[in-house]
């Protein structure tokens, strides 16, 4: 799977350790790599959730189109396709099977 980053910040401080644990800490920056490793291995959206530990889910209401998958509670790693248009099932939901490329937007508890 394709990965991409909202920003040049966030994708530095993705894919740069020492700045991740300085900025995440150690666990959570642990679980986000892991996690990013996860989805590079990925050949489409759909296999996430073959793992369970993940718990992937779209999400509603203002963050309509966004995804998100688990790292330490309560904060998660958002993203959303990256794809022009958005691979749509029949009945408009989205087709997981379809999505090979993902944009990082952002790690933090959706629940605030």
């Amino acid at each position: 799977m394709d990965i991409d980053f909202l920003d040049k910040k966030l994708g530095k401080q993705c894919n740069e350790q020492a700045l991740l644990v300085r900025k995440q800490g150690a666990h959570r920056a642990k679980l986000l790599r892991r996690r990013l490793d996860e989805f590079a291995a990925l050949d489409t959206l759909e296999e996430i959730r073959l793992l369970p530990q993940a718990r992937c889910h779209e999400l509603v209401k203002n963050r309509a189109g966004q995804l998100s998958v688990d790292l330490d509670h309560p904060y998660r790693l958002i993203f959303e396709p990256a794809h022009d248009p958005i691979p749509r099932n029949v009945d408009g939901g989205l087709d997981w099977k379809q999505v090979t490329a993902i944009l990082i937007i952002g790690i933090e508890d959706t629940h605030e």
